[in-house]
């Protein structure tokens, strides 16, 4: 079973900054897009940004100019590094692989309150 494993996760008070880890199998990152969704409570699964196999990054409109995704090709690791939160950040953040099949991973807390 393919398995993506997130970190980092938490607590933040309004204009704070998370990073995200998500740690995939290297036979499915070499081949996938890999991407970041959330979920809040009552509302769909939302896309928040992907990377490209080659590198290149996009945004969810929500989140140009404070999130930022990159990659470690030699940790098989994507990353989202997030700046600025707000309040209707919060949500349950997954890490997502997608290539002839989508992985998903457990999912990781992201609450941003005072």
């Amino acid at each position: 079973q393919v398995r993506l494993v997130e970190s980092g996760g938490g607590l933040v008070q309004p204009g704070g900054s998370l990073r995200l880890s998500c740690v995939a199998p290297a036979d499915i990152f070499a081949i996938s897009i890999m991407g970041w969704y959330r979920q809040a409570p009552g509302k769909e699964r939302e896309l928040v940004a992907t990377i490209t196999i080659g590198g290149r990054p996009d945004y969810a409109d929500f989140v140009k100019g404070r999130f930022t995704i990159s990659k470690d090709n030699a940790k098989n690791t994507v990353n989202l590094q997030m700046n600025g939160l707000k309040p209707e950040d919060t949500a349950v953040y997954y890490c997502n692989s997608m290539s002839d099949y989508d992985y998903w991973g457990q999912g990781t807390q992201v609450t941003v309150s005072s």
